[in-house]
């Protein structure tokens, strides 16, 4: 694996999550530099080829983080709590994962398209579902489970994605350019 080759994939595609995470342009570059130090000098040990990407932006989360610590804030601000105190931003993501998620669920049988549709992309609570349909509050529960299982086998076969402590995802790549669910 060259360094060269990887950074001239994947550099832009830092450089907009850093972007993302810090406002200011040139601690954005200089983040980018360390990233790329770290990466010069750690890309040996990854031994999966196909990971590197994900390797990349776990490095630039931690730049993150580490960028906060250094500026002696209290607390290391979560991505997603990032998002939240940036209601624009967080709706325009949620509408670009929307878009990639929809095709995916697409692809899902009928009932736990529907199902998903409903809870994940329209809003509707569970409970509601469930007496909507008529469908016992616990079984709902059990197929939304289901449904979401199916949803990331199709989703992990495209693309690859990051996701905080709590599960959600803060950035994606689709894994070729030919991949349908994203684009």
């Amino acid at each position: 694996m060259n360094i060269e080759i990887v950074w001239a994939d994947y550099q832009q595609s830092l450089k907009n999550f850093l972007r993302k995470h810090i406002q200011n342009q040139d601690d954005v570059d200089d983040l980018l530099q360390e990233i790329l130090i770290r990466s010069y000098q750690n890309l040996p040990s990854v031994k999966d080829h196909k990971k590197v990407k994900s390797w990349l932006f776990q490095i630039a989360n931690n730049a993150i983080i580490d960028f906060y610590r250094k500026r002696k804030t209290t607390t290391v601000p979560e991505l997603d709590v990032w998002l939240t105190h940036n209601p624009n931003e967080q709706h325009k993501f949620e509408r670009e994962i929307a878009q990639c998620v929809r095709p995916f669920i697409d692809r899902l049988p009928k009932e736990q398209a529907q199902l998903l549709t409903a809870i994940e992309l329209d809003g509707v609570s569970q409970k509601e579902y469930a007496r909507k349909t008529g469908v016992n509050y616990s079984t709902v529960k059990s197929r939304v489970q289901k449904s979401r299982q199916s949803l990331a086998k199709l989703f992990n076969q495209c693309c690859e994605y990051n996701i905080d402590r709590r599960g959600n995802i803060i950035s994606y790549q689709p894994k070729r350019k030919n991949c349908t669910g994203c684009h």
